[in-house]
């Protein structure tokens, strides 16, 4: 938790891979560059990033098939359009749009943070840095007395409910200074410890902040091992995982493919190292609500307190099989890392992880797993503390168990 409730600060993707860098040099990580040669050493640890919004981390073993956990580093909140200021002599406000599928109404009336990237010229050609504005801003609400059938149901329009900046008519320039930028409004609110015994955790972003943090930090608490081990945080997972650093790109194959030429596989080496690797695709899974148990499966209803959430879905929503639930099963059961299954109600449409997505670049068993949550895309998420300490202690046991693929599986 002491690395957790700082890391859900980090506003936007950009922010949450610039720290993810910081801790895994600290650790002694080497960053890589896509566009330069590698000479990678048995044993030493890497990490490549893309877009300034996704990154992948490896600890790298010679030889050593993949054992991987992938998340997604970027959450539901809006977007600054270009030219967004709007002003009056009364009022300044900022026109922005949906990113992602998020819980729109509990986004008004809270502090939101103006964050991104911005892409400035300086001399001889383009440089990036991150942006955190120093003021928040806040979308109003009309009050019940102007709108008496608000909470008869809440159906904001997206295009007129626009943040409020300033009092007055504002240019904005700190902000908008002809630099190129990726600005998003996120919510500023600040992660809460709830609970008669101090057991939730309330925060922005624990979708799916959780699987990043905890991939990372059990990343670099495990020693160099047989197999190469990999924590891929991709941003774009919220709108569909199509962006050129999203699961859906050639990201994960191409690091995959230059760790495999790192030791002269060819490519029915690297096909042989890929057919015996394991995918943990890590997110969120919703628990069964105090308020409402009727919208959860009668039989695997995950509850918060309740360990790890292993995730199935018979429309392949999730990557789940008999085998690769046996193999988590096995792991979490060898470092007695508590668990629960989770299933939605068949007569819901279910959510979607970056799993399927990243089988497309890489074909392998791969499994579904995350942390049981309410409130999944609202400014603020709700989860019991101790499941993602259970999550911790489960992604260090998959990188450290030593198990073989084949027609059986034989764990060390």
């Amino acid at each position: 938790m002491q690395t957790l409730i700082p890391f859900l600060k980090s506003y936007t993707a950009f922010h949450a891979v610039e720290n993810c860098a910081a801790l895994l040099r600290e650790a002694g990580f080497s960053e890589l560059l896509e566009g330069e040669a590698w000479r990678l050493e048995d044993g030493n640890a890497y990490f490549v990033c893309r877009g300034g919004s996704s990154i992948i981390a490896f600890r790298y073993a010679a030889g050593g098939a993949y054992r991987i956990i992938a998340t997604h580093t970027d959450s539901p909140c809006f977007k600054l359009k270009a030219n967004a200021v709007l002003a009056d002599e009364r009022y300044t406000r900022l026109n922005a749009e949906p990113y992602g599928g998020g819980l729109w109404y509990t986004f008004f009336d809270r502090p939101l943070a103006i964050a991104g990237r911005k892409i400035r010229a300086v001399e001889g050609g383009l440089k990036e840095e991150l942006y955190t504005s120093p003021y928040f801003v806040t979308i109003p609400s009309l009050a019940i007395h102007m709108a008496r059938e608000a909470n008869d149901g809440f159906a904001p329009n997206l295009q007129t409910e626009l943040p409020l900046a300033a009092i007055g008519k504002r240019e904005l320039s700190e902000l908008f200074d002809g630099a190129a930028q990726d600005l998003f409004l996120a919510p500023a609110t600040e992660p809460c410890v709830l609970g008669e015994r101090g057991e939730l955790l309330s925060s922005p972003r624990l979708d799916n902040l959780t699987g990043v943090c905890a991939s990372m930090t059990a990343l670099i608490e495990q020693e160099a091992g047989r197999e190469t081990l990999i924590a891929a945080a991709f941003d774009s997972e919220e709108i569909g995982s199509r962006t050129r650093q999203g699961a859906g790109s050639d990201f994960l194959q191409t690091i995959l493919r230059r760790i495999a030429a790192a030791d002269g596989a060819d490519p029915e080496a690297y096909a042989r190292r890929v057919a015996g690797s394991f995918l943990v695709s890590l997110d969120n899974a919703h628990a069964l609500h105090p308020n409402h148990p009727e919208k959860c499966d009668p039989t695997s209803r995950p509850v918060l307190g309740g360990g790890v959430a292993i995730k199935g879905h018979a429309g392949g929503a999730y990557t789940t099989d008999a085998l690769s639930c046996a193999v988590i099963g096995e792991i979490f059961r060898r470092a007695e890392v508590k668990c629960q299954t989770f299933y939605n109600r068949s007569d819901m449409r279910s959510g979607s992880t970056l799993g399927a997505i990243s089988l497309g670049q890489a074909s392998m068993p791969a499994v579904d797993i995350g942390i049981a949550q309410l409130a999944m895309h609202s400014a603020v998420e709700t989860m019991a503390i101790a499941d993602y300490e259970e999550l911790v202690r489960g992604c260090a046991a998959f990188y450290a168990t030593a198990f073989s693929l084949g027609k059986d599986v034989k764990f060390a």
